[in-house]
Formats: C-alpha cells, sequence, structure tokens
C-alpha cells in the first residue's frame, strides 16, 4: 500500500440518514469488540499503510456488505 496516500479510512464515515440504509437492529458507528482470525500477510498489509488498520478492514467489509446487499435486492426485483 501507497504510505504517500492519505485515504478517507481513517476518518469517521460521514452519512446521513437518507443515504443509509434502514437498519431496525444495529445502529452505525456503534463498534463491538470481537475477536477474528486473518491470514497473516493480509493482516500485514493491511498494517503496513500505518496507524487504523482496525478502521481500514472495517472499511472494506462494510463495502462488501453494501455491495452485496444491493445486489441482492436487485435480484429480488
Amino acid at each position: 500500500m501507497n504510505k504517500e496516500y492519505v485515504s478517507e479510512w481513517d476518518q469517521p464515515a460521514a452519512r446521513s440518514e437518507e443515504s443509509a440504509p434502514a437498519k431496525t437492529h444495529t445502529v452505525a458507528g456503534v463498534k463491538q469488540i470481537v475477536t477474528i482470525r486473518l491470514d497473516v500477510d493480509m493482516l500485514e498489509w493491511f498494517k503496513s499503510a500505518g496507524p487504523g488498520y482496525q478502521t481500514r478492514i472495517n472499511q472494506v467489509l462494510r463495502e462488501y456488505m453494501e455491495a452485496n446487499r444491493v445486489r441482492a435486492q436487485g435480484e429480488q426485483h
């Protein structure tokens, strides 16, 4: 990862109520501590970009979740 690149990953996600999907059982921005097993090389890659690696991993997972949520909604219509 390019260390000169300053990503928005380390910043809290700004969400408006209009753009955020309706959530009935979770609150956006609330974090829960979990234990997850990751491949060593992948974890080292995220850490190599500097502080905020957990936030970056969370952002990648959120983008994957949202992309699949949109895809699933498209298949239902």
